[in-house]
């Protein structure tokens, strides 16, 4: 059964890292991108199979898609990336995971409910540590307070980033940080708030981020005002302040380039021995209108080890026949529960 995964963009920094925990777990997936050289590469030194195929070449990609349980999709940007994929898992029945932490792709994503259902498969986006153990910790606060009505939620990532996640951070800088109020998404300036949080290990200020729980926790918890927040160095903080001014000048493409030249030249991500020391923790509060209040921490291995095993752990459900059909979300899908499967990961309830 688990020849019957796709792999896409596994020659990447966190696809790599996905293909070999999927080989750990004794599965045999197919991997699959548009890089012949690096994915057969790969698949030869996995000892697995591996396919070559744009993402531009719909004949193609079907037919790498068609008699397959699932696709876990980590090429990015997604804003660029999850629509062909998605188009195609329509087309071909075929179950549809990703690892994006975009806001906007998880909206386009749940524009397609009704398709996904119509044509019998699931739709679940952001599968890694976007935001597989921040929507769970959504959930979980719903669950003890389930006449919320204000969800705020933080993360402390103590770890290096890839040139994928860099990248796509890179393109949404222009567009400024966003935040849910009354139910809608709504643009705010970048780093419009900061707050004191405490992960566990005193008070640190963290400043509002445009986290894909903006979108997902909404439709997990149906509480209509969320907020998320993330740890930055005090001197980041202020760069986010002075790209409100400079929004337009780095969307101008020649600044992009440049920015992504530099990019280029730093490593492709955290090293084993950086992921093994590295770290996750994460803050949530749930508020109604009546004051009450309840407040839950998690703490998760690094981010890049994090993704690697819950995609893999959901493309196992999905695998033994436990997807439903439709737009999910990891809670949804599988319950509030679901991060607690993965080693390493811990939950504690704080008195309000």
């Amino acid at each position: 059964m688990s020849e019957q995964l796709l792999i896409y963009g596994a020659n990447g920094y966190t696809g790599e890292l996905v293909a070999r925990r999927a080989v750990e777990r004794g599965l045999r997936p197919t991997l699959a991108g548009r890089s012949a050289e690096a994915v057969a590469a790969l698949g030869q030194a996995l000892g697995l199979p591996s396919i070559v195929v744009g993402l531009d070449d719909a004949v193609r990609l079907d037919d790498a898609l068609r008699g397959r349980a699932a696709v876990l999709h980590c090429a990015g940007p997604f804003s660029r990336t999850s629509a062909p994929m998605a188009d195609a898992c329509l087309r071909t029945g075929v179950h549809y995971l990703d690892i994006t932490g975009e806001i906007a792709v998880f909206e386009r994503l749940h524009r397609r409910d009704a398709a996904a259902r119509a044509a019998g498969i699931m739709l679940l986006p952001g599968v890694g540590f976007d935001v597989v153990p921040s929507d769970c910790l959504a959930a979980h606060l719903k669950r003890r307070l389930p006449s919320a009505t204000r969800l705020t939620l933080a993360f402390r990532a103590l770890g290096g980033v890839s040139h994928g996640t860099a990248l796509t951070a890179l393109e949404g800088m222009p567009l400024g940080g966003a935040v849910r109020r009354a139910g809608k998404i709504v643009p705010v300036p970048a780093g419009h708030a900061v707050r004191q949080v405490d992960f566990g290990r005193g008070p640190v200020q963290v400043a509002a981020i445009p986290w894909g729980d903006v979108s997902t926790a909404y439709h997990s918890t149906g509480i209509p005002n969320i907020e998320v927040y993330t740890y930055f160095p005090p001197p980041v903080v202020r760069l986010m302040g002075l790209s409100r001014l400079a929004g337009p000048l780095l969307a101008a493409g020649p600044v992009q380039a440049l920015l992504r030249g530099l990019l280029r030249r730093q490593p492709p991500g955290p090293s084993a021995a950086e992921r093994a020391r590295g770290l996750s923790l994460l803050w949530g509060e749930a508020v109604d209108d009546e004051g009450r209040r309840v407040v839950s921490r998690m703490r998760a291995p690094e981010g890049y080890t994090l993704t690697a095993a819950s995609a893999v752990h959901i493309a196992e459900q999905v695998l033994a026949g436990r997807a439903t059909p439709g737009f999910q979300t990891p809670s949804l899908a599988f319950g509030p529960e679901l991060v607690l499967e993965l080693d390493g990961v811990t939950r504690e309830d704080l008195e309000p």
